[in-house]
């Protein structure tokens, strides 16, 4: 075999073909072992990202006059987003107590924000577990990954000496395909495990870094709302604003159908 003819039968594409059945189901396993890890990668990379956006953009509401209606406001447009479910179980929470008039009294109120601290943190858990799913695959993949390439490098090897021992020859040309196709599973195991390593690294540090910011945003708003339960006042968005309004109105419109009707009478 000249030397043209032994480059192209070493060729990833020609080592695969010519492998052991045993090591091409290897090196097909750790191709999709590869694919699976990059799409989990491609994912955690754009959806932190689009989290650490939105993120900031609430820190700044939260830090603004009358923040709670304006964070409502930006969260109904996200609402599967973690914060935003966070912050839809804290108010369920806050609406449902304020319906039932529970805190109207001193131990009420402190009972109030108990319950606000303990949702925001259950709500809290809940999103970070979610946040977590892919994580698996990653770390799976690049502890696994270089032991199982190794395994295929071992069995194609003894494959090589099987050959050689049945061949009597030892000649470069016989020697050459055989390693090659084993060297080959244990290269295609360290494609696999290398991103994934250095993926997972990267998405439990960005993971980290945003469950804190989650905490920073339940807490600005567990202190506000606190702020609001001392101050007696129940406007967390809009909507309960309209709704505070409205009574407000009525009163005003029926005052002023008293004061025409007192004035009808005395024309009398």
């Amino acid at each position: 075999m000249n030397a043209a003819n032994l480059s192209a039968h070493l060729s990833p594409w020609h080592l695969f073909l010519n492998a052991d059945a045993v090591v091409k189901a290897i090196m097909v396993f750790l191709a999709l072992a590869s694919v699976s890890s990059w799409a989990v990668i491609a994912e955690k990379i754009s959806r932190f990202r689009s989290l650490s956006r939105r993120s900031n953009v609430w820190l700044d509401l939260l830090g603004s006059g009358r923040s709670l209606v304006k964070l409502s406001a930006s969260i109904q447009q996200h609402p599967k987003d973690p914060f935003a479910r966070i912050y839809a179980a804290v108010l369920g929470e806050w609406r449902q107590t304020h319906e039932q008039g529970l805190q109207n009294t001193h131990r009420g109120a402190d009972g109030l924000k108990e319950r606000i601290n303990r949702v925001a943190g259950i709500a809290t858990n809940i999103e970070i577990g979610k946040l977590q799913r892919g994580l698996s695959i990653l770390a799976t993949v690049g502890s696994v990954s270089p032991f199982v390439g190794l395994f295929g490098t071992v069995w194609g090897i003894m494959n090589s000496f099987q050959g050689i021992a049945a061949s009597n020859n030892t000649s470069l040309s016989v020697v050459a395909p055989g390693i090659a196709e084993a060297l080959f599973a244990t290269a295609l195991g360290l494609v696999a495990a290398i991103p994934a390593v250095i993926a997972y690294n990267r998405a439990s540090g960005d993971l980290n870094e945003y469950a804190s910011t989650l905490s920073t945003l339940t807490g600005i708003v567990e202190v506000q709302l606190s702020r609001q339960v001392d101050a007696g006042d129940p406007v967390v968005d809009a909507n309960d604003a309209e709704g505070r309004n409205k009574p407000h109105e009525k009163a005003v419109q029926l005052a002023s159908g008293g004061e025409v009707r007192s004035i009808a009478t005395q024309g009398a």
